[in-house]
């Protein structure tokens, strides 16, 4: 009879990440539709609120709101393929500046969201799981 010992590895993911960030759409319904199409899970949705889900399990709290002027995001947005990211981009008609290279980590592009918010893409650098 053969008696294995498993051992159990610690978790190698960070012990901390971002819980929720949140947004105010003047165009709330197309805002909510840019966001599913680049990638993030829907779930909830109200008529004038949502909660959509980003890798490694943040939220992204989206919110019917008034309209304001060119509204940058207070954070960024970090994809595999920023290539790939951009080209989805140009195919769904929006106008992404080109990649450019920060010097640092990041290569990164800006493209703006139906409802006006300024959004900051990134390359990922991420070791390991998260």
């Amino acid at each position: 009879m053969n008696h294995s010992t498993h051992t159990i590895k610690p978790d190698p993911r960070p012990e901390v990440s971002v819980g929720h960030v949140g947004l105010t759409a003047h165009n709330f319904e197309a805002s909510l539709e840019f966001f599913k199409m680049i990638g993030m899970r829907l779930v909830v949705s109200l008529s004038d609120f949502a909660v959509l889900e980003l890798r490694g399990g943040t939220h992204l709290v989206l919110q019917a709101g008034p309209q304001k002027n060119m509204q940058p995001a207070r954070f960024d947005l970090m994809v595999d393929n920023l290539k790939s990211m951009r080209a989805r981009m140009v195919s769904a008609g929006l106008k992404p500046t080109p990649i450019s290279l920060s010097g640092g980590p990041h290569s990164a592009f800006e493209v703006t969201d139906p409802s006006g918010i300024l959004l900051h893409f990134t390359s990922s650098h991420v070791t390991g799981p998260v």
